[in-house]
Order: structure tokens, then sequence, then C-alpha cells
């Protein structure tokens, strides 16, 4: 296959060009309530070719190996086309010729699991919180994912590298008289399977914060100094500055590229924001993305400076920045996209307990609960949190939202903890088609912002 696919890029005239064939397979698992609605295995295997040519870039999918001539061909066909009506010419940034083969070698493979084991340790799961008090209803889901993947370039790139993760997300539903509330789970493999057993005390201790906050009363609403925990600082890093920071969203954006210019002010010294595929058994952790790059290391925020973005080659070329191996697919049907790896605000040099006592009067907020991003605007939930009062942590709140600006939000953080952890599970939703990557991580250490919106009743 692989001198089949070189010979079709050696052979044509063209600029440059890539093909990228992927053998994917995955397992899902669902249940709601007590109901197994679905369990399966699947299979599918597929490739996606691209093209610059002409000053012009082309792209397209074929689903069998003897058809990759053919969509070569129509890719040369609409190069020439589209090469009438382009104003400016398409390019992409030098780059190494890269041959290798890296594969996943994990000590608990999911793949030896049977699908019986996986339905049985999810049913598990299940059982153990409709035992619970005031439990009236779940969610849960087992998903695995494997793909093989074979890149290969006309410069003369060839590597051969995967992609394979097991989790389980759900949700807990309890009520208690007229109250209603919902917790989420979230266990990940990434790529140990074994990270999946053995949960029951991590249930059993999210299912007693879900009956505390039956009785918790709602936030009032107002403006006041909060704590984040690290799951709902990682989910603002991600969604209000991480996709901002991917260099297609603003390419074509004259208003964003003024406000994020490399060198620009973001904050406090304190913050330094990483995105980095080599930290390895996190969710967005890789060797090579699917444009043939090495994933690289990129600060994004230095000391309170912007000081980097994530890039493709083509981006990298019209920026004039340098690459940083950020060009993910999700699937065969897709061309890769930017994407983050592992964005995390790196960790300072407080102390959980100095943050807590610079507040006298305020809120500790934890855990992400959904929320939307428009430009540099944010709306967020908060599953849970507490009053602060004089430094110390107080009854717990619920039905909170947080929202706010992002650049003044940046400019609000005074003090960064030393316990950053990264989230066990992966996922970013982007595209257009939307496209869900559950290869992408996120990570941050407990944070103090000094005045946030936050909404409830």
């Amino acid at each position: 296959m692989k001198d089949y696919f070189k010979n079709q890029l050696n052979t044509r005239n063209i600029k440059y060009g890539d093909i990228r064939y992927e053998k994917n397979n995955e397992t899902l698992i669902n249940y709601e309530g007590k109901e197994l609605k679905d369990i399966k295995e699947t299979y599918r295997e597929g490739g996606h070719l691209k093209i610059y040519n002409n000053g012009s870039k082309v792209v397209g999918s074929f689903s069998e190996v003897k058809d990759s001539p053919k969509t070569m061909e129509k890719l040369i066909n609409y190069s020439k086309l589209a090469g009438e009506f382009q104003k400016h010419e398409v390019n992409i940034k030098k780059a190494p010729v890269i041959k290798d083969k890296v594969l996943t070698e994990p000590n608990t493979d999911p793949r030896d699991y049977s699908l019986a084991d996986k339905k049985e340790l999810l049913n598990e799961y299940n059982d153990l919180a409709f035992k619970q008090k005031h439990v009236i209803n779940t969610k849960f889901r087992y998903r695995q994912f494997y793909s093989n993947r074979l890149f290969i370039n006309s410069e003369g790139s060839v590597i051969e590298y995967d992609l394979l993760c097991s989790n389980i997300v759900g949700a807990i539903i309890a009520k208690k008289d007229d109250v209603v509330q919902v917790k989420r789970i979230a266990f990940g493999g990434y790529p140990e399977f074994s990270n999946l057993i053995g949960r029951e005390d991590d249930i059993l201790r999210e299912i007693d914060i879900l009956q505390k906050m039956l009785d918790a009363e709602p936030i009032k609403a107002g403006t006041y100094p909060i704590i984040v925990n690290s799951q709902l600082a990682s989910v603002f890093i991600h969604e209000a500055f991480g996709h901002l920071s991917e260099a297609d969203i603003i390419k074509n954006n004259p208003t964003f590229r003024k406000k994020l210019q490399i060198g620009k002010k973001m904050g406090k010294e304190i913050i330094t924001v990483i995105d980095d595929p080599t930290i390895k058994n996190v969710p967005g952790s890789y060797i090579y993305d699917d444009e043939g790059q090495k994933g690289r290391k990129t600060e994004l925020i230095k000391d309170g400076v912007l000081t980097g973005r994530l890039h493709s080659r083509e981006t990298a070329y019209s920026f004039s920045e340098p690459l940083s191996g950020n060009m993910r697919a999700v699937d065969t049907n897709f061309p890769p996209i930017i994407r983050m790896s592992n964005i995390f605000i790196d960790k300072g040099e407080s102390s959980k307990e100095e943050i807590f006592n610079s507040i006298e009067d305020g809120y500790y907020l934890l855990n992400g609960k959904g929320g939307q991003t428009t430009g540099d605007q944010f709306t967020f939930g908060a599953e849970y949190g507490y009053k602060i009062k004089n430094g110390k942590r107080k009854e717990m709140v619920r039905d909170i939202n947080i929202s706010g600006e992002l650049f003044e939000t940046l400019k609000r953080i005074s003090m960064v903890a030393d316990d950053l952890t990264f989230s066990e599970v992966g996922g970013c939703g982007k595209g257009d088609p939307m496209q869900l990557n559950m290869f992408s991580g996120k990570g941050a250490p407990h944070i103090k912002i000094d005045k946030a919106n936050l909404g409830g009743q």
C-alpha cells in the first residue's frame, strides 16, 4: 500500500500532495437508566487526499484503496478550476521529511478485554448508582476507539502511527422533593484500560456530592471574587482562550488578529498557558499530527504575554510563525483541522490554602456544566460551589453560571496554585459540520479571579 500511494503522489505533476489512510475500530455501550440501549463494535477504513496545486488547495476522501487514483485525478482537475479564481496563491511552510513508525503499546490494552467484560463493568457501575439514595436515573456510556494511520506525502515522508483510548462517561440524576440535580462522571483510559477498573469509590464520592447538592441553596447573583477548581479552570482556558489560539479561527478575522498579536500583554506575570502533546497518558498526547508533523510544546502565553499560536503548515506560512504540529483529523471523511492537544494553565507558586485565605467574601466553584463562547464572550455553568467567608469554605451552593469577557478575565486572575491536574477524559467540538475529537486534553491548577459575574437566583 505504501508504494501504491507513493507512486500516485510521485507520478503526478503537482506542487504538493499527501494521503492519510486509516483503519478504525470503535466500541460503544450505552445504558440509559436500567436499560441497555446500545452495544456494538464497528470497523471502517478509508483515506483522505489533499493537494496544493495551481495556487489552490483541494481535498477529497475515498473509501477503498483502489479508488484513490480516481480521487487524485478529480482533485487535480478541481485545482485547475480553482486556480482560475484564486486571488492569492495558497502556500505551506517548509517542513522536515520524516520516516517513522510509532505504535501504542499499553500495559493494559482495552482491545484485550471482551465486549462482555466491558458491558459487565459498565453494568456494575450503573447498578451501584441506582442503589444510592435519591438517584432516579442514570446515563452511562463506554467508548473505545483505535485508529491505525498511514501518512505519505510528495516530499518523501512516510509515517505509520496510531491513536487508542477508552473511557466511561455518565450522568447521575437525583431528586428530593421538587429539586432535581445532575452529577457527571468521567473516567479515562489514555491508553490504559486499568484506569477504568475499580472506580466504585469514586462513583460513591460523586453521588455523595450529588446528594448534598439537593439540599444546597441556589447561588445569589452578583459580582464576587472566586476560586475556580482545576476542572472548571481547564474548561475556561480551553473554550474561552484555546480556540482563539487556533490560527484558522482568526486567520480571516482582522479584529481578533489585532487583539491577538504576538507580544500582547494578556494578564499578570503569573499566567502561563501551554499546549503540549508530548505529555504522556493524558487525552491529547500524540507523537505525530495528521499532517505528518511532530507534535511540539507551544507556549501560548508566557509570563502574561502572548507568545505563540497553534498552526497547520498553511497557517504557519500565512502568519510567518513556527510550525506547531496541531493538525488533527477525527476520521477518514474529514481533512485535518487545527486543534488543541493538551492545553493547560501552568502551575503557579501559591498554595491552595493561601488562595482561600486571600478571600473574605466570595465563592469556590467546581467543575464545568456546559456553556458557550462567542468570540471573546463566554458563559459557563459550574456543577456546584461553596460560599467562602474569611478564608473558610462554608455552605454549598448550586445553579451557578459564570459570564464574562476573555481578555478582562485573564487580567483578573491574581493567584495561581501549584496543584496542576489534567482532566481524565478528552473532548473538543469544532468545524462545520461539527467534529468531536476525543483526543483533546485540558488541565489547570486552582486559580483566583478577583472579580467575576455570577448568575443564579
